[in-house]
């Protein structure tokens, strides 16, 4: 079964029961988030509120040092939050201060939630297509710097989800405003039997903050 969001300017809005599932199980609680955090969150809101008012492409560049996990959560759940709520003009992109891949256990994690995910290309940093249905629109990851051909150049909001990021890059050139949210690495756990839980942790708590923030532009 497929859901259709209130949004008649996009046929994107069309999001996987398995995947809506788990918005509405895991994502739609903000309880947890700190009032402290909710203050960093709601500059992200502020200037996608901004764009939209301005009948403008809100674009949105989520940053971590190597571009292989957070930073796509956030990419991923970014453009899911804009289509759960039915919000247009919704740009989301990825990059870090330097390029690896996109790590296979992010991969594993979003597929876990339900995302349809295709791996197209067999080298180092593998090209994959991330849906939230068969009918939505092909989100490409891949491991790339911030500022690589296909993300924008100008007047994007920069999300700096790591603190090394976020150290590294005092600057985020052409960014027209910068938010640092920074996560905690599961990374630390590869390889453990804890691998996959705090993956999927990282992944919901990316996800639940991703939808506070796209739930105040709703309002």
């Amino acid at each position: 079964m497929l859901f259709f969001m209130n949004n008649p300017v996009q046929n994107a809005n069309v999001i996987d029961e398995k995947i809506l599932s788990y918005i509405e199980n895991n994502t739609l609680d903000f309880s947890g988030i700190s009032e402290e955090r909710k203050g960093d969150l709601d500059k992200i809101a502020d200037y996608v509120s901004m764009k939209i008012k301005a009948n403008e492409t809100a674009e949105l560049v989520y940053i971590c040092t190597h571009n292989s996990r957070r930073s796509h959560f956030g990419q991923i759940w970014g453009a899911t939050a804009a289509a759960y709520y039915g919000i247009a003009n919704i740009k989301t992109y990825s990059g870090g201060t330097e390029a690896t891949a996109c790590n296979e256990r992010s991969v594993a994690a979003l597929k876990r939630v339900g995302f349809m995910i295709e791996k197209t290309t067999e080298t180092s940093n593998p090209v994959y297509h991330i849906q939230y249905s068969a009918d939505g629109p092909k989100q490409i990851a891949f491991s790339k710097k911030y500022d690589d051909s296909s993300n924008p150049k100008q007047g994007f909001c920069a999300i700096m989800t790591c603190s090394s990021a976020d150290e590294a890059c005092p600057v985020v050139f052409g960014a027209a405003k910068r938010v640092a949210t920074p996560y905690e690495d599961p990374k630390a756990f590869d390889g453990t039997t804890d691998e996959a839980k705090m993956y999927d942790e990282r992944c919901k708590q990316i996800a639940t903050e991703t939808f506070y923030v796209f739930s105040k532009v709703k309002k």
